[in-house]
């Protein structure tokens, strides 16, 4: 399993970014797939989750309204669409693969989301 993502970087409150991750390894059409974060000093958080065909999409509370997960299975890639950033979604953010809370190998190394004036 490989994942990689990419998008990340310092944004002002309010403004948008676009994560990527560029999935390897298994078959990506097959598994829903998922974003997490972790914030500076606190713990994972699962953020959202999309199903195989990309007909049901969940998301955290404190996201829900501005980050839209999507998919693009003839690439394997996903992506996270992220608008009306907040200081308080500063954190790594992760893709990650169904089996995430088990394996560490099913998450990728991370890209880095700071949002701050």
């Amino acid at each position: 399993v490989q994942l990689v993502e990419s998008g990340g970087g310092l944004v002002q409150p309010g403004g948008s970014l676009r994560l990527s991750c560029a999935a390897s390894g298994f078959i990506f059409s097959s598994t829903s797939m998922h974003w997490l974060r972790q914030a500076p000093g606190k713990g994972l958080e699962w953020v959202s989750t999309i199903s195989t065909g990309a007909g049901d999409t969940t998301y955290v509370d404190s996201v829900k309204g501005r980050f839209t997960i999507s998919r693009d299975n003839a690439k394997n890639t996903l992506y996270l669409q992220m608008n009306s950033l907040k200081p308080e979604d500063t954190a790594k953010y992760y893709c990650a693969k169904t089996g995430w809370s088990r394996n560490r190998n099913y998450w990728g190394q991370g890209t880095q989301v700071t949002v701050s004036s």
